[in-house]
């Protein structure tokens, strides 16, 4: 269980460069800041979009929307220690009206990952594997906490007010995610045994 987690924080890794100097210097015109904050969590914001809109594709056009949205608005970034969270509710707002758009809302569950073209971001063919189990293994609300957790370290409270959902929702999906992933890691680990 502790392999399959830490293939998805490895897979996402956000870097601790990005921090409220950033976004700042960001605001001030700095293209090098801009340029260095979308290398330290492009990956992450990938990987938080894709399991929401389960689509390569749409994931892509989210992050670039994205990107252009904190360029656009990093001066109006009020300083609080978590730019994550900042950034990461502005890729949740893009993907869920991008979805709206599409009138996508309600079969949410149902799209089928794009397996080959998701996952071109993540370069060991191992992880790729833990990702896609992660992404099918869980519903949506579970996967995006899970993935907030691995990805942004955010804390329970951080995501219970990004998602808009109670905390004490957030600590029960989160471990009801982390048990059937534990299940899902047993079963890999039983079935990898017998071959």
């Amino acid at each position: 269980m502790l392999i399959f987690l830490t293939a998805v924080e490895g897979a996402f890794a956000v870097k601790s460069t990005t921090d409220d100097a950033l976004i700042e210097r960001i605001a001030k015109g700095d293209m090098d800041a801009f340029r260095m904050l979308y290398e330290n969590v492009s990956g992450s914001i990938y990987g938080f979009v894709l399991s929401i809109v389960k689509n390569a594709y749409v994931a892509e056009d989210v992050l670039q929307d994205t990107f252009l949205t904190i360029h656009q608005t990093a001066g109006s970034y009020k300083p609080m220690g978590k730019p994550m969270a900042w950034i990461l509710t502005i890729a949740r707002n893009l993907a869920l009206m991008k979805l709206r758009e599409d009138g996508r809302v309600a079969a949410l569950d149902t799209v089928q990952i794009e397996q080959e073209e998701a996952f071109s971001r993540i370069q060991a063919v191992e992880d790729r594997v833990l990702i896609e189990k992660l992404l099918t293994a869980l519903d949506s609300e579970e996967r995006q906490i899970v993935m907030l957790h691995a990805v942004s370290g955010l804390k329970n409270r951080e995501i219970a007010l990004l998602l808009g959902l109670p905390l004490n929702t957030v600590l029960s999906k989160y471990h009801r995610a982390i048990k059937k992933l534990k299940a899902l890691a047993e079963r890999e680990g039983a079935s990898n045994a017998k071959r």
